[in-house]
């Protein structure tokens, strides 16, 4: 597939012109602070134009980048916006990868946008490395990311309406695929219970599963929950350390408490000072 090469020339197109475009990667709070933007397009312009192209319907352009933008212009009640016009239709993959490579750019994308586009450049390169080059993302959250893929659907619903966390959702398929293949509504029921519990319970739940496949879920699930004495440390972070904190929770779809804790897991174990299970 080739790429799309975009040109440098920006247009004045009339707003009645445009329609929003299936390509759109920005998924998560796209109403949001809309006024505001307004406001700023007011005061200072619009500082980067919407990308489009030309749409299925007769005389329209499809957005493909830039649709909170177009949103703002509504609300001021302007006629036309600047735009880069891409003179050609594009399929869906094509515009999803323009409209990543933009929001990208301007680091406006959710952990949920996050996810689904490093699940549209899977698509297009079937290949993690290319994915990890693109974004810049860790390997580490590409692969999680990719997990997606290989949920069944009914967990795949559940991560989308935000029931529970990729995490949790892909713990709880792979701990039933121990012994064969997973029932899609135990397997639901499974994720909805690890979604209460921290990461390292989590974990338990995992390795008791591979040492006893023959012993119910269930029963796994409470000695995991009861197994380990957890102690409360109370620490006092910087605001750069904590902001970063809660972008890394955020993104992982954990708490701060158990995105903490895996953090100290890893350095202690990347230092020497545990032992990895």
């Amino acid at each position: 597939m080739e790429k799309v090469i975009l040109g440098n020339d920006v247009k004045e197109v009339a707003l009645s012109d445009l329609v929003i475009g299936f390509g759109q990667v920005r998924t998560v709070d796209v109403g949001r602070d809309i006024h505001e933007l307004a406001e700023s397009i007011k005061k200072i312009g619009l500082l980067e134009p919407i990308i489009i192209c030309l749409s299925e319907e007769e005389g329209k352009y499809e957005i493909i980048a830039g649709q909170r933008r177009y949103l703002a212009h509504k609300e001021i009640g302007v006629e036309t916006i600047k735009a880069i016009v891409i003179e050609d239709k594009l399929d869906e993959l094509d515009a999803k990868i323009i409209s990543l490579t933009e929001n990208w750019n301007r680091r406006d994308l959710s952990s949920k946008d996050e996810r689904d586009a490093c699940l549209i450049l899977w698509r297009r390169y079937n290949n993690v490395d290319l994915i990890i080059e693109d974004t810049g993302l860790p390997a580490s959250k590409v692969r999680k990311y990719l997990r997606f893929n290989s949920l069944v659907a009914p967990l795949k619903a559940l991560v989308d309406r935000d029931e529970v966390t990729l995490e949790a959702a892909y713990t709880a398929q792979k701990a039933l695929e121990v012994t064969g293949d997973v029932d899609e509504e135990e397997v639901v029921g499974v994720a909805k219970e690890l979604q209460g519990m921290s990461t390292p319970q989590r974990k338990k739940v995992t390795k008791k599963r591979k040492e006893s496949p023959e012993k119910p879920m269930g029963a796994i699930i409470e000695e995991a929950k009861s197994g380990e004495r957890l102690i409360q440390v109370q620490v006092t972070l910087g605001q750069p350390i904590h902001k970063g904190l809660q972008k890394y929770a955020k993104s992982e779809g954990a708490n701060q408490d158990d995105a903490c804790g895996e953090l100290i897991e890893e350095g202690l174990v990347n230092k020497g000072f545990l032992e990895s299970e």
